[in-house]
């Protein structure tokens, strides 16, 4: 039987087969890395802690004004789009294209394998 990782790891796996997916990562909610699929030269438990802080911060700036808590939080550069959204109470899911990738089925895509994240854990 698959070892929770391997099953995280299966999900990030699946989400690269739409394309245009650079790097996707299952990060705890306090940053922690739980399952990540990146290019070897980048330090995966960094970013894995700035994209939870990053996606905690907008939750606290929204709640500050009494709205509710966002489902996401995308990033876009000249060189990339990083989305980040909740997959649970325990977990993140982050992903990252190209710049010139069209959102619509990454975040369909990324809304199922958020449940399915959210299920392992």
């Amino acid at each position: 039987m698959a070892t929770t990782k391997e099953m995280l790891e299966k999900v990030l796996k699946d989400m690269e087969k739409i394309g245009d997916v650079d790097a996707s990562l299952v990060v705890s909610r306090d940053g922690l890395l739980m399952a990540a699929d990146i290019p070897t030269d980048v330090n995966a438990e960094t970013f894995a802690a700035m994209t939870a802080t990053m996606l905690g911060a907008a939750e606290t700036a929204v709640s500050e004004l009494g709205k509710e808590v966002p489902e996401r939080v995308i990033a876009e550069s000249d060189e990339a789009k990083m989305i980040v959204c909740g997959a649970g109470p325990k977990a993140l899911f982050v992903v990252m294209t190209g710049p010139e990738t069209g959102l619509g089925l990454i975040l369909v895509e990324m809304d199922g394998a958020a449940e399915k994240i959210k299920g392992l854990l």
